[in-house]
């Protein structure tokens, strides 16, 4: 698993809406790091397991994933 995180504070909710750089390095890492596919995820909120307030994009992959994460 990789993070790519904005240089500034943003919630998730804020980065989402204009995913801009973030998401352009989030999927170069992907392809560089996990050719056979990957999957981009951020939680949002408690119930979801985010711990702190700051946007963040995990790249997860490297390994068959399933159906579902």
């Amino acid at each position: 698993m990789l993070l790519a995180v904005p240089k500034r504070h943003l919630t998730n909710a804020e980065m989402w809406q204009d995913l801009g750089r973030v998401g352009e390095v989030a999927v170069r890492m992907g392809r560089e790091h996990c050719p056979g596919g990957f999957r981009l995820l951020s939680n949002f909120g408690l119930d979801a397991m985010q711990s702190q307030e700051h946007a963040h994009v995990h790249v997860i992959g490297g390994t068959f994933l399933g159906e579902y994460a």
